[in-house]
């Protein structure tokens, strides 16, 4: 009986995580490259609780404890490419990320946000143009400039006053992690390397499996809201049973109280 209960109080708490992790995928479905989350579950196990046959050998069977979340693992799928027209604005489409540099710490982050701007220093940034953080390695634009090219390949190339002709300034590199789930979300749509994620590798878009960049565009969430409903309906309907089963547990440990009496 206790293990039957502990199996349906088990089950309530993955209810109740998954239900949260959808409430956030739900509540960021509008927002730019933000990611959802998969929730692994694993059985709980309870060694000292053995199964006992009425001939009273003991059968040395485990008697589980339902399951329980092991771990909420980062989606990094794909998210919708939006149009916007703004030169200034990148989509990554495939694997990668872009790094860039923590101006209080000055380690390297990275991330999939692709809205660019130039600071006051003519350098690009991902952000604000007062807040937002530098490119690694930084790419600065001349003043004056009256385009701004980016290529699939990152390279960016701009055209001068009254010239006709695009020249390179320089190209906004790509990085790649063995295991993306191992890094560290540090807000913001940033991310840290860790010692789960392996070492950062770095290159140019398109090459070495990495992905490539689209000007004028920005990758939007890849959390498909009918998906989330339906998984929270789900969950719903299985957060309402897991509490009848408990219920239904207690009522018989009642009535066996009640017997001995």
């Amino acid at each position: 009986g206790s293990s039957n209960t502990a199996s349906g109080v088990n089950a309530l708490l993955n209810n109740t995580t998954g239900a949260s992790n959808i409430a956030l995928g739900v509540s960021a479905g509008s927002t730019l490259t933000t990611g959802s989350n998969n929730i692994e579950i694993g059985n709980g196990t309870n060694p000292l609780s053995k199964d006992t046959d009425v001939d009273g050998l003991d059968d040395d069977v485990e008697i589980g404890l339902g399951t329980r979340v092991q771990s909420t693992q980062k989606d990094y799928g794909q998210g919708t490419i939006e149009q916007t027209g703004r030169d200034l604005d990148i989509a990554i489409e495939g694997n990668g990320f872009i790094e860039v540099t923590d101006p209080v710490t000055s380690n390297p982050l990275y991330t999939r946000a692709g809205n660019l701007d130039v600071n006051a220093n003519g350098q690009l940034v991902i952000g604000s143009a007062q807040t937002g953080r530098l490119l690694n390695p930084p790419v600065a634009i001349p003043p004056g400039s009256t385009a701004i090219v980016i290529g699939t390949n990152g390279q960016v190339q701009v055209r001068a006053p009254g010239a006709t002709q695009l020249t390179p300034v320089g190209n906004i590199t790509m990085a790649s992690f063995i295991n993306p789930d191992g890094l560290l979300k540090v807000g913001e749509n940033l991310y840290q390397a860790t010692d789960a994620s392996g070492g950062v590798q770095a290159g140019n878009a398109g090459q070495n499996g990495l992905g490539i960049l689209r000007q004028g565009s920005l990758e939007k969430s890849n959390v498909e809201p009918v998906r989330e409903m339906i998984d929270l309906i789900t969950t719903q309907r299985g957060f309402e049973l897991n509490s009848q089963a408990i219920q239904a547990g207690d009522q018989i440990l009642q009535q066996i109280a009640n017997l001995r009496r």
